[in-house]
């Protein structure tokens, strides 16, 4: 894809005292968090409601942008600024980070609700709605095979 590269959305930014936003999305998501004077976890456990698994330990956690880096890019982001890369990067106020199983990351990739779903389906509801307020509040395109897919999701909303 022309252009993109990771490096253009600076992330994992200090967020306050030691914590960049790697931490402060393991603490918030964690359970029995505890964190050393570097404010890495050390224990705690996390729920990836990708595959409906628990972990009981941040190295097999992580922080997966609910808008892949890369499909911003083609969606709109190619035309932003650095620091606007680097808010929606790290971003804590919308629904963009999540703590998740490193496997359910890596399959899901740069992908596209239409190219890869949570195996948890109990889970697309939510996904749904996260992946669309992003899309909407970031000002970025869906394809029409991604809106079908997200509408096939958000069907499943109570």
């Amino acid at each position: 894809m022309t252009g993109y590269s990771r490096a253009k959305f600076p992330h994992w930014i200090k967020q306050y005292g030691e914590c960049d936003t790697r931490e402060v999305v393991l603490a918030r998501d964690g359970k029995g968090v505890t964190q050393d004077s570097m404010c890495r976890a050390v224990a705690g456990t996390w729920y990836s409601p990708y595959d409906d698994k628990t972990l009981d330990s941040a190295s097999k956690i992580d922080i997966d942008h609910m808008v892949p880096l890369a499909n911003a890019w083609r969606s709109g982001a190619d035309t932003w600024s650095t620091d606007k890369r680097k808010k929606f990067a790290n971003d804590l106020d919308h629904s963009q980070l999540i703590a998740v199983s490193a496997g359910s990351n890596r399959s899901k990739g740069d992908q596209s609700p239409d190219q890869w779903a949570p195996p948890n389906k109990d889970y697309w509801c939510t996904y749904s709605r996260a992946w669309t307020d992003v899309k909407y509040g970031y000002g970025l395109s869906i394809t029409a095979p991604e809106k079908n897919k997200l509408v096939e999701m958000l069907n499943t909303c109570d």
